[in-house]
């Protein structure tokens, strides 16, 4: 059995709305307030639409769903519907886009929330299947949490002086537990029927029989990762598919995305400050390519997404999926890393009280972690509310990351929670653990 949160009464679900609704415009604020007009508006890398473009789609989004589908009102500014379309125009294009400016899509943004706000609070929470348990609230506040974390990307991606600063997380000391879990053959629940906010990809909950497995306690250090560098592992064809052995030789990839060798030691970029590469974080800023390379060149394998889970979340004493590793409740600071509290991973071998049943520590926040599998539908999935959150990315071609990042909110990151994106990616805060066969 899984915690069943679909019997949590509606005015409960309002009150949590309206946090996480308040906690991603706040986010948002700091995002696009902390640099000046020219850095909003101005494209900081092909990969990454203009700061400005994000700040006034998660205004239109909010419009699209809680005014109009929703609440039925009439569309407050419908000619810039196709601006803000992502499907309609690659990010590469946008800056060329008549975008709002700044103070006006600040403006548009906070009368939809004002409109928004008005909406939440007389919308019955039962009776139509996008607003049951307060879900299209969750979801336009998950959607500006996704932004937000875009737009942290963003930050990271742009050339300057730094703009955000936050505390570190606080040191760890030396992890020195075993460094593999073994996590016994059997069948577990993956994904989620009753978790009122997950979007449809996580859905529905089914029965998955997973061989027994080894997988790391820990995500992958600098460190460890700087061995695989130094043995020569982007010289040596043996450890790479023949696409990422390809990719790595055509693009000259010699380490993670912003490191940089000078003086005998590895430095690397992070929010416009350079620094020695911290050996104990989890590695950062990898592609698919480069985890399942080092995985072989330790002897070992990326965990599919359903060895992710059992590891997260399967509960061997009593048989039931927790909704996270620690338990049902939601995170809080002494579990995980998240929510932009710090600008950087905590030490591999922090949050004792995060861990897993088994005893695995930093499933959730800290990194994205790639698994071995393809974003493929769950038995019985539906498309829910529309096809173009997940239906029209679904296929191999996307490589599946779980467990969220530093830069993830708690209300877009659980133990079902699915991302994904192309193996070659490597501007996302992705990292990775490694598994082998028992």
């Amino acid at each position: 059995m899984t915690d069943d949160r679909s019997t949590i009464d509606p005015e409960t679900l309002r009150e949590r709305a309206l946090d996480a609704l308040t906690t991603a415009r706040d986010r948002t604020a700091l995002l696009t307030t902390c640099v000046d007009e020219p850095d909003l508006v101005a494209q900081h890398s092909p990969l990454m639409s203009p700061l400005v473009w994000d700040l006034a789609h998660i205004g239109n989004q909010e419009e699209l769903w809680l005014l109009r589908a929703v609440a039925g009102r009439e569309a407050i500014r419908p000619e810039i519907d196709g601006l803000y379309d992502a499907f309609e125009h690659p990010r590469a294009v946008r800056p060329s886009l008549p975008l709002l400016p700044p103070d006006e899509a600040r403006r548009y943004t906070a009368e939809v929330r004002g409109r928004a706000l008005d909406v939440l609070e007389s919308t019955p929470f039962e009776g139509r299947r996008l607003t049951e348990a307060g879900f299209a609230f969750g979801m336009i506040a998950q959607h500006e949490q996704q932004h937000d974390e875009t737009m942290l990307i963003t930050h990271q991606l742009r050339k300057g002086p730094q703009a955000l600063t936050a505390p570190d997380p606080a040191p760890a000391p030396p992890y020195t537990g075993p460094s593999e879990v073994f996590v016994p053959r059997g069948p577990f629940t993956m994904g989620t029927s009753t978790e009122p906010w997950a979007l449809d990809n996580e859905r529905p909950a089914h029965q998955r029989l997973v061989p027994a497995f080894h997988i790391d306690t820990l995500p992958v250090t600098n460190a460890a990762y700087q061995a695989f560098i130094e043995d020569g592992g982007y010289d040596d064809e043996r450890w790479w598919t023949p696409e990422g052995w390809t990719h790595i030789r055509t693009h000259a990839i010699e380490a993670p995305l912003f490191w940089r060798r000078e003086g005998g030691q590895w430095l690397r970029r992070h929010f416009g400050v350079t620094e020695v590469v911290p050996p104990d974080e989890p590695v950062l800023h990898v592609c698919w390519y480069e985890a399942d390379a080092y995985a072989r060149w330790a002897g070992r394998r990326l965990p599919s997404e359903a060895e992710w889970e059992k590891a997260a979340r399967h509960d061997p004493a009593t048989g039931r999926s927790r909704r996270y590793p620690w338990g049902d409740a939601e995170p809080a600071p002494e579990h995980a890393n998240l929510g932009q509290r710090h600008l950087r991973p905590a030490p591999a071998g922090s949050y004792p009280a995060g861990a897993s049943p088994l005893g695995v520590r930093q499933l959730i926040g800290d990194v994205w972690e790639w698994t071995s599998s393809g974003f493929l539908p769950y038995p019985g999935f539906t498309a829910f509310p529309y096809k173009e959150y997940s239906e029209v990315f679904l296929g191999p071609e996307y490589k599946v990351l779980r467990g969220g990042s530093f830069a993830v909110d708690p209300v877009a990151c659980r133990g079902t929670f699915r991302n994904w994106d192309y193996p070659i990616r490597r501007q996302i805060f992705s990292g990775f653990r490694t598994a082998r066969d028992a």
